[in-house]
């Protein structure tokens, strides 16, 4: 991993949610763990130091529930699928996280206990009493303007979950959150990028803009959860324990220096559903506490399968081996930044994957690949020729990786397009493949003169140069793949490894030495197999 020397200098720090335990990661958890190891690996490249965050949220009612409807307390139930489920997928995935935090850990509940005596010492806390439809499965109240019916009167459903709310009348400690509308709005005004897409920062604008009730944030009816240290008969909200997270991980009240090097964080990714914890509640706490707000909220949408938001409590939830398993973990990973814009909700059917492996896997990008390589093995026994004859089309390769790089480099690592930056990145692999088209090496080699083969030799040294860049600029979506290619094309002897090459650097035309050994290796995306039964 690229990183600067210097301790002091701040990182590209960037958080995914903490997921609940209460069950096995789908495919919409993966979905948003995978575009964070996308931006955070994007920013390696480019020679940054980063820190990227990912982890578990272990506490709640929920998760009481799970454990006791399963015969085990809910730690035993939080390791068992922590240690069976959640980070064994990230490492099938191969999320390049620099931390997994567990909110049942000790460096988390201690810094947790001090950071919320700290706002009640401030008199950011209050005690009082809270009534109100409750829904286990958000670990949220919710207003009854947000409910939908349900079979009788009388009963009321999350809109989320399709499930009936709860009532719950208790005694809490409250935030003192109505007081931070007005610092909030002024805040978010003054950075207008802080939350995105559009979409999210309009719904929080309209949200605090009716008015803040202060927020319950203690729940005394159980005791899974973080004790308040100032009355243990209660325990802290889920939902102001998780939040914490980002801080307890980052050294805050634990290790300065660290703390120092990691907040403000740079991106907090959630799923839309979560916005308001993240754009609302969590700059309002960190307010109170006279602490930096992260620089950005960017909500991703929802995966949907037959209209419904992918989870496991609406039958809806795949996982991610069953696709990895079928088209591979690159593909897995490329296809659903490449095929849903992010911030938007998407619909996901294996149709739409296979054509897309098909077409812009396998035809476009693996078959240029093995097409040199295997030109270069038959015209020049495997030794990259120099480019001796270049004129105005090689210029148009050249001019067409630099506006990729460009634009990949804005969309992708600044603006979170994941979509639009693989998009140029495949426009390029395109525009190779249209100039091996147009240039026709398998007919430039049959003229034998010096003229003939130096414009062979150039043909083929633009399209191996080309591929150099290319696995660059696809060595943080699919490291496996990237790696092959840079191993086919011999590129390490003479540049050393892929993870040292920069984006500042990748449209340097020329940097692959001629002379390096091409081979081809194993074919990069295999035809698929018949699509297997889910």
């Amino acid at each position: 991993m690229a990183a600067s020397a210097d301790n002091t200098t701040s990182a590209y720090y960037v958080t995914t949610p903490i997921y609940y335990v209460n069950d096995r990661p789908h495919l919409g958890h993966a979905y948003t763990t995978v575009a964070g190891d996308v931006l955070t690996r994007w920013h390696r490249q480019r020679g940054e130091q980063v820190w990227y965050l990912t982890g578990t949220d272990e506490h709640g009612q929920k998760i009481m529930r799970t454990a006791d409807a399963n015969g085990v307390t809910p730690q035993e139930w939080c390791d068992k699928l922590v240690e069976d489920a959640w980070k064994p997928l990230w490492q099938h995935l191969n999320i390049a996280n620099d931390d997994f935090i567990r909110t049942t850990e000790q460096r988390h509940t201690d810094r947790v206990q001090e950071f919320v005596q700290d706002l009640h010492d401030k008199g950011e806390i209050y005690k009082g009493g809270y009534e109100g439809p409750y829904c286990v499965g958000c670990e949220e109240y919710k207003l009854p303007a947000e409910l939908l019916p349900g079979a009788t009167d009388d009963v009321k459903l999350c809109p989320v979950h399709k499930k009936p709310v709860e009532w719950l009348e208790e005694e809490n400690y409250f935030f003192r959150l109505s007081a931070y509308g007005p610092k909030l709005l002024e805040f978010y005004a003054a950075n207008p990028d802080f939350i995105a897409p559009a979409s999210a920062r309009n719904e929080v604008l309209r949200f605090v803009e009716q008015g803040l009730q202060d927020l319950s944030i203690s729940r005394s009816t159980f005791d899974w959860g973080v004790p308040l240290p100032w009355d243990e008969k209660h325990v802290l909200y889920v939902w102001v324990d998780a939040l914490q997270n980002y801080l307890t991980a980052a050294g805050y009240g634990a290790d300065p220096e660290r703390f120092a090097r990691l907040w403000p964080a740079s991106v907090h990714l959630v799923g839309k559903d979560i916005l308001r914890f993240h754009a609302v509640i969590w700059p309002a706490m960190l307010m109170a506490a006279g602490l930096p707000l992260p620089k950005r909220v960017v909500a991703n949408g929802w995966l949907m399968v037959g209209g419904e938001k992918m989870s496991k409590s609406n039958l809806t939830g795949i996982a991610p081996q069953d696709l990895t398993a079928h088209f591979g973990v690159d593909a897995y990973r490329y296809y659903f930044l490449r095929a849903i814009p992010f911030g938007t909700d998407g619909s996901f059917s294996w149709e739409d994957f296979t054509a897309r492996y098909t077409s812009e896997l396998a035809n476009d990008f693996g078959n240029l690949a093995s097409r040199v390589a295997a030109m270069v093995g038959k015209y020049f026994d495997r030794s990259l020729p120099a480019a001796t004859a270049a004129g105005e089309a090689e210029q148009a390769v050249a001019e067409g990786l630099a506006t990729a790089v460009q634009t990949a480099d804005r969309k992708i690592g600044e603006e979170l397009d994941f979509a639009g930056g693989i998009a140029a990145i495949f426009e390029f692999v395109k525009q190779v493949n249209g100039y091996l088209t147009e240039q026709e090496p398998w007919k430039v080699a049959k003229d034998e003169s010096e003229a003939g083969q130096a414009r062979l030799a150039t043909i083929l040294y633009t399209a191996a140069e080309a591929l150099r860049a290319t696995a660059v600029l696809l060595n943080p979506l699919m490291p496996v793949t990237a790696e092959k290619l840079w191993d086919s094309l011999g590129a390490e002897a003479g540049l050393g490894a892929l993870a040292d090459q920069t984006i500042a650097t990748v449209a340097d035309w020329g940097r692959l030495p001629a002379g390096s050994t091409v081979t081809k290796g194993e074919i990069l995306f295999p035809r698929l197999e018949e699509k297997p039964a889910v």
